[in-house]
């Protein structure tokens, strides 16, 4: 439920009045989508089986009591006044509260962390002012940290969670749609009922089908869907108030749900499982924050949609007392309470608005799995940018039509809004569930208060969540074996390729080569070097990864300057583009071979090869040129005595080293002093040069470097892939042979691999295929790491 897209990237949490009413304007049409449908199929789906309308009305004006105290406790209090204050500068959802979380105790579940990571910017600015914890906060915090359980307790909460949220963009969609376009049925005979599932079913598909156009296309009548919408229910509402039953609001007292459960005991507390669907898409608040300011998502919810629905609720629960007899199913439903003259135009803008909310809530699911991908929780996926313009509007092609084909399934397969809504409605409670325990501990933790407040936070949210999700989970045979059934899925597939990642790392640390093995080659490693830049793809963040004395061992040349790229994600959102790289030296300066560790948040869009190119050789450029003690770049440093600086890409470094590609023939000159080859030029190429500021001066051993970069960019780049094929050793246990050789390969296989993930030119990639052995409890593996396997090296090119 995270539309990315339609605003700016870094929500605006301090501006005029004008622009706060614009963002609130604007989430009407990205966040309430989902929510403002829900009068579609509350009351049908509440009244379906466990309770019955009866003249006394007791169980209508119960079940509207419950959909108002529901609507005010949990989406109104608990989200609009307390969840949205725990953003993640300025993001929310699941993962920003274990992001929030994992920065706070150190229980990231990333293996490459540094402590260098926590100097960023976004890292301790979350909008808390930094205060002692509590001895129960110190003591909580310090208990995270040193049980490893109780970290995979978190993340599999965390993945629950998130799990839930992807299940709920397959029901959602289908529930939506389907409940719009029922109300055919009150202009059809019984006969012509069954036409209600094609209609869905084109629907669905024209709505994924059009997914890869990017939201942006469609973006702009949202708003003005929802809003029509909006005041099409509350006028209806106030309509039917007004002529059927003006005394209704009597029916808000809490007395009434007293009265409710009285009379119909059981099957009132099963009834609870669709009523809770009132507050459907109410964690969209929430996940999408990111996208605007607070002070606009409350005044969108507060002041528009809140007594919106309460409005179209009340006049529903008007009609209905005043109709008591039921000649069909669908006697309780939404469109019966329309007046008969304006079903056709409220039908026509119910589809619309379903096709919104869907919209929401499908692209909000490319998002997570993209920040789940980006923590090492999902494997690679293809990730479409769909515009050039708004930051976060994203395609995943895999994703899509893996969405589509659920959708279908359950539309084709349930045929009804009962069971549609038994689904949905445990996938919307358990998130709820999943946020209470985690803002709980985000009190204690990040706010720092008192081991009280969060108590009362999650028994008082807790118990009224739980009572939901007991009822919700009841109706297990009757269709909420969907949810549990997705969730199960996509969580095994997390958790085995988080599990297989993490132990690959692992090995990779134990095996990394000494950096006394490469001062004992010489300069030249032993080998040729010829001109060029070879980029080695690397997981680590110190040291030789072992892949490496394979290329120096085996092959007989290699290139002039060597870097050692690490691209790694960091347990923020945002990483500003200042502090983007982290590069130092392997090495003797002679040597020429450099680190690099390009860091990005969990939401950044990494940027396209050229870009990324021309920022990485940059920013050791400048590190090469800053090499000095007097220089205001800050150091860092990290394990086996590795200095590392911070440096920033091309464009936020104004005053920093600029790289320029000109024809040979070029008069252009800088007004500053450049570095420029007066080479050979029997090659008719493109040339490269550094445009250098005049101050400070550079010595001329960082300006003989800084030629030598400069020629070894000009001969070309190679990025160098290493392809590892993980196996369990023998004598591992079954469940363990299980994940690794099974699940884990079969993940790696049939998903992305990591060229995709950092848009690499293929032309220019060099993959080299190894097989790992893993080892389990430190036992020695039968075969070495670089003897006794098969190595294969090609070159790929389009």
């Amino acid at each position: 439920m995270d539309l990315e897209g339609v605003i700016r990237s870094h929500p605006i949490k301090k501006d005029s009045w004008m622009t706060v009413l614009t963002l609130a304007y604007q989430s009407l049409g990205v966040v309430y989508g989902d929510l403002s449908t829900s009068p579609l199929y509350v009351y049908k789906s509440t009244f379906a089986e466990d309770i019955h309308h009866s003249e006394t009305n007791e169980e209508i004006f119960g079940v509207l009591s419950f959909v108002f105290w529901t609507l005010t406790l949990i989406p109104l209090v608990k989200y609009v006044f307390i969840v949205l204050r725990a953003d993640d500068n300025g993001e929310g959802g699941t993962f920003a509260l274990y992001s929030l979380l994992s920065r706070h105790a150190r229980v990231s579940s990333l293996p490459n962390c540094q402590l260098a990571d926590e100097e960023l910017s976004e890292y301790t600015k979350d909008g808390v002012v930094p205060t002692a914890n509590s001895a129960f906060g110190s003591s909580l915090k310090s208990t995270l940290e040193k049980h490893k359980a109780l970290q995979k307790v978190l993340l599999v909460l965390a993945l629950i969670g998130t799990c839930m949220v992807i299940g709920d963009g397959v029901l959602t969609p289908a529930i939506s749609v389907f409940s719009a376009v029922s109300g055919l049925e009150l202009s059809m005979s019984k006969e012509q009922h069954h036409v209600e599932v094609p209609v869905a079913c084109v629907i669905l598909v024209f709505l994924f089908a059009l997914q890869h156009y990017g939201t942006h296309r469609v973006g702009f009548l949202f708003a003005p869907v929802v809003i029509t919408w909006l005041l099409c229910i509350s006028s209806i509402g106030v309509y039917n108030i007004i002529y059927w039953n003006p005394h209704v609001y009597q029916a808000l007292s809490p007395y009434y749900m007293y009265k409710f459960f009285k009379k119909t005991r059981k099957g009132g507390w099963m009834s609870l499982g669709g009523i809770l669907l009132c507050m459907t898409g109410s964690e969209a608040m929430f996940a999408d924050l990111g996208h605007f300011s607070q002070t606009s998502i409350k005044i969108a919810f507060t002041f528009v949609v809140y007594p919106s629905l309460i409005l179209a609720y009340m006049g529903q629960a008007a009609y209905l007392s005043k109709h008591h007899i039921i000649e069909s199913d669908y006697r309780i439903g939404f469109y019966e309470s329309v007046p008969e003259k304006l079903r056709w135009p409220v039908l026509a803008i119910a589809i619309l608005a379903a096709v919104v909310g869907s919209q929401a809530i499908i692209t909000g699911t490319f998002s997570i799995i993209k920040q789940c991908s980006a923590l090492g929780c999902f494997p690679r996926v293809k990730i479409v940018h769909t515009s050039s313009k708004i930051h976060g509007q994203i395609y995943i092609p895999e994703i899509n039509w893996t969405l589509m084909f659920l959708c279908l399934a359950v539309t084709i397969g349930f045929r009804d809004t009962k069971a549609m809504g038994n689904a949905s409605g445990l996938a919307v409670i358990t998130v709820m569930l999943v946020t209470t325990c985690l803002m709980s501990l985000v009190i204690v933790l990040c706010w720092h208060k008192s081991l009280f407040w969060a108590i009362c936070f999650i028994l008082f949210f807790g118990s009224l969540e739980s009572l939901y999700f007991s009822a919700s989970l009841m109706k297990f045979r009757e269709g909420a074996w969907v949810p549990i059934a997705l969730s199960f899925i996509f969580l095994m597939v997390m958790y085995v390729w988080h599990y297989g990642t993490f132990k690959k790392y692992e090995f990779d640390v134990q095996n990394k080569v000494s950096i006394n093995w490469l001062l004992s080659l010489g300069p030249t490693l032993g080998i040729v070097r010829v001109r060029g830049i070879g980029l080695i793809h690397t997981e680590l963040v110190s040291g030789i990864p072992a892949i490496f004395s394979h290329f120096v061992t085996n092959l007989p040349a290699f290139h002039q300057v060597v870097v050692f790229l690490c691209i790694k994600s960091v347990p923020v959102p945002h990483v500003r583009p200042e502090e983007r790289f982290l590069v130092g030296r392997v090495g003797p300066k002679e040597y020429r071979l450099y680190r690099c560790i390009a860091r990005y948040g969990y939401r950044d869009v990494h940027k396209d090869d050229m870009e990324f190119e021309r920022d990485l050789i940059c920013s050791i450029a400048e590190f090469i040129r800053s090499e000095r003690p007097e220089c205001n770049l800050s150091l860092v440093k990290l394990e086996d005595d590795e200095k590392m600086t911070v440096v920033g890409t091309s464009s936020s470094n104004l005053d920093g080293i600029r790289m320029s590609v000109d024809e040979p023939d070029s008069s252009e000159r800088a007004s500053t002093s450049e570095l420029q080859e007066i080479g050979p030029t029997e090659k008719a190429k493109k040339r490269v040069k550094f445009v250098v500021p005049e101050t400070p001066r550079i010595d001329r051993e960082a300006v003989g470097e800084l030629q030598e970069l400069m020629e070894a960019r000009e001969a070309g780049m190679a990025f160098i892939l290493g392809h590892s094929y993980v196996k369990a050793k023998r004598g591992s246990s079954f469940m363990k042979k299980i994940v690794i050789n099974f699940g884990y390969d079969f993940l790696r296989r049939n998903f992305r691999g990591p060229s995709y993930a950092l848009s690499i030119p293929h032309v220019s990639t060099l993959e080299v295929g190894m097989v790992y052995h893993k080892k389990w409890r430190n036992t020695v593996c039968g075969v070495s790491y670089l003897s006794g396997v098969t190595t294969s090296s090609e070159l790929v090119s389009e």
